[in-house]
């Protein structure tokens, strides 16, 4: 099993020389996970996005070791899957095809076979695999989007608002999903829903925190 230890490192984030976030710094390794709290507009989703590569912060620094190998800065995407409510399908293609298509993106080759069906079936949504993703209900594509999110079976899995859109069904498979990836990567939630909040082991509040130490093991003050 890898070893990885995911840091972030005085991260802050400005737009229109507004401050979003500063400062903020924290290491997680295999088996620990976090949640990113704080009010509409204190900067979770900013976070999560810099955290993915989808944004570059305005300072601050963050790494990925695995097997105590540094991954460089370009390829740290590589091992994250993200969810989150910003993410769009393609409505056009099918759940099935969608899988696909992200399968090929991310170059899986051979190592995916199998995977889309195993996936829709985990998310509860293989007898719509063949339909346009246009007429999937907005829980629907919400789990298509979890489907994606763990073609590659990433080391860090990042949330934002996990069990947004979801029904008890879907938001059950989706903590069971939290659970299982505490025990073989990091997880990482944005969110403000207390029984999500079960599944992280810390807490950054960006209404509290402006600098934040987080060691392997260690506790939030």
């Amino acid at each position: 099993m890898k070893e990885s230890t995911f840091s972030i490192e005085s991260v802050s984030k400005e737009f229109n020389r507004r401050v979003i976030f500063e400062d903020i710094s924290f290491s997680l390794s295999r088996g620990e996970s976090l949640a990113v709290t704080g009010r509409n507009g204190s900067g979770k989703s900013t976070l999560a996005k810099i955290l993915c590569g989808l944004l570059t912060p305005t300072k601050g620094k963050i790494s990925l070791c695995m097997n105590e190998k540094e991954i460089p800065a370009e390829d740290i995407h590589r091992h994250i899957g993200l969810v989150s409510p910003y993410i769009t399908m393609y409505d056009e293609f099918s759940g099935i095809e969608n899988l696909l298509v992200f399968a090929h993106i991310r170059n899986l080759g051979s190592a995916a076979d199998g995977e889309p069906e195993r996936l829709l079936r985990q998310f509860g949504i293989n007898e719509r695999r063949n339909d346009e993703v246009r007429t999937y209900s907005s829980g629907m594509k919400q789990r298509l989007k979890y489907a994606a999110a763990m073609l590659h079976r990433p080391e860090i899995l990042i949330l934002d608002e996990p069990t947004a859109n979801l029904d008890e069904e879907g938001a059950a498979t989706v903590r069971k999903l939290m659970r299982t990836q505490t025990g073989v990567g990091i997880l990482i939630i944005a969110t403000n829903d207390a029984k999500d909040l079960k599944f992280a082991e810390h807490n950054i509040d960006l209404n509290k925190v402006k600098a934040v130490a987080l060691k392997s093991g260690g506790v939030l003050p």
